[in-house]
């Protein structure tokens, strides 16, 4: 239970990112509440990998250890919930909890990572971080030299096809429907011998999250161990409360400095960037909190 409510910085989004920012204030001295809702995006997932002394754990255990450690730090207070309402008033921010619970704080950190938007083929949503997978750097090791495929379109399956096939070149392309891909990337794309399927999907048949074959509404079917799949999402929070700028692909626009479109309110991790992984969300909250610390220093000194 939080005994209090007013605090330097407010915290929404308890994964890394969030406890990365967490912890630089907490060895700042900074009264801190983190409010999570306990759900990360990548809960499906077996092994992270790409993060020095961390490789192979499951994200969970390094949540776990994160937290543990953050939460050592007295002025760090953590809240399980879920944020219904964040809002600029006088003194700072208020931010309201899913249990009619209140907090207000100087400066606030979004850290609040996104909602992917699952597609309609059946078996998609169990395979999702296991065997359907969204980054060559966090997932690409484990599946290099595998029957390989990535489910995209036009100038981003172009792009992502060039680090796909560096690690396989047993490698689809499936539009799921039909291909936009221009003339010039056909071409490469046949000198490289990647074959482009149009077919829609109707199904991913699949072992434990493990993917098998994946299924036409054609009925011809295709063997696979692995497909890359860039799938829209959306934010987790509110950001027309705070009145937030977004950017032309839906991450929450910042600057250098990590501050949002709106005075005080600054953002870090994967509502910011592509860039989706465990070691840039603990590198941007790291950076945010101690951003933060600075602006809250320079007020108060």
């Amino acid at each position: 239970m939080i005994m209090e409510n007013n605090f330097d910085v407010i915290i929404i989004g308890g994964s890394y990112a969030g406890l990365s920012a967490g912890m630089s204030l907490g060895r700042s001295l900074r009264k801190v509440l983190i409010i999570d809702s306990g759900k990360p995006c990548n809960q499906q997932t077996p092994y992270s990998h790409n993060f020095l002394t961390q490789d192979g754990k499951t994200p969970k255990e390094i949540a776990e250890i994160s937290k543990e450690q953050v939460l050592k730090y007295e002025t760090v207070n953590f809240y399980d919930g879920r944020v219904t309402k964040a809002s600029q008033n006088s003194g700072g921010f208020e931010v309201e909890t899913e249990n009619d619970e209140k907090f207000s704080a100087k400066k606030l950190i979004l850290a609040s990572g996104v909602k992917d938007q699952i597609p309609d083929i059946n078996g998609f949503a169990e395979c999702w971080g296991i065997s359907v997978i969204h980054c060559p750097y966090c997932h690409g090791y484990e599946v290099k030299g595998k029957k390989t495929g990535i489910l995209s379109n036009g100038d981003l399956a172009f792009e992502f096809s060039k680090l796909v096939f560096n690690l396989s070149k047993d490698l689809s392309l499936f539009t799921n429907g039909e291909c936009t891909l221009n003339e010039e990337q056909e071409e490469r794309f046949s000198q490289n011998k990647i074959n482009i399927v149009e077919d829609e999907i109707q199904e991913i048949v699949h072992e434990n999250g493990n993917i098998r074959k994946i299924v036409f509404k054609n009925g011809s079917e295709k063997a696979l161990e692995a497909l890359y799949a860039k799938i829209p999402f959306e934010q987790n929070i509110n950001t027309e409360d705070l009145h937030l700028e977004l950017t032309e692909h839906g991450f929450i626009k910042i600057d250098h400095f990590h501050k949002t479109s709106s005075d005080g309110v600054f953002a870090c991790g994967d509502n910011t960037t592509m860039m989706r992984s465990v070691a840039n969300a603990v590198a941007q909250g790291n950076f945010t909190g101690a951003i933060v610390n600075k602006e809250l220093s320079e007020e108060g000194f």
